[in-house]
C-alpha cells in the first residue's frame, strides 16, 4: 500500500484537495497538483487490471483533467483544508470502488 492513500481516502470522506506530487511519465519529471481525490481503482481506459489513483486535476493546461495513476508513480498525496464539490467534475452516473456519502454522486 502507498503510505498516503490513507490520505486520499481520508479526503474523498470529507471532500477536501489534496497537493500531488507525481512522476510525470510525459514529462519525464516530477509535477506538483492541486486535485480532487475521485477514486482508488483498476482503469478504465487500460487493459492492465492494477488499481491506480484517480484524481480531478485543477492545475491541468489540458481538456482532460483527470489523472490517473499507479501507486508507483505518486511520490506523496497531502491533505488540505480546501473542500470541492463534486459538481465540479462529476458528469457521469459514477460507480465508485471507494465508499463514499456525496449525494447524488455517490
Amino acid at each position: 500500500m502507498h503510505p498516503d492513500k490513507e490520505v486520499f481516502l481520508a479526503s474523498i470522506q470529507s471532500r477536501t484537495r489534496v497537493i500531488l506530487t507525481f512522476f510525470s511519465k510525459e514529462d519525464r519529471t516530477q509535477l506538483v497538483r492541486t486535485c480532487a481525490p475521485m477514486d482508488f481503482a483498476p482503469g478504465s481506459r487500460t487493459r492492465d487490471p492494477q488499481s491506480r489513483f484517480h484524481f480531478w486535476d485543477y492545475d491541468s493546461d489540458e481538456k482532460r483533467h483527470t489523472l490517473s495513476l499507479l501507486p508507483e508513480q505518486v511520490v506523496s498525496i497531502t491533505g488540505t483544508e480546501q473542500p470541492f464539490d463534486p459538481a465540479e467534475f462529476v458528469t457521469w452516473s459514477p460507480n465508485w470502488t471507494v465508499p463514499r456519502d456525496w449525494g447524488r454522486f455517490s
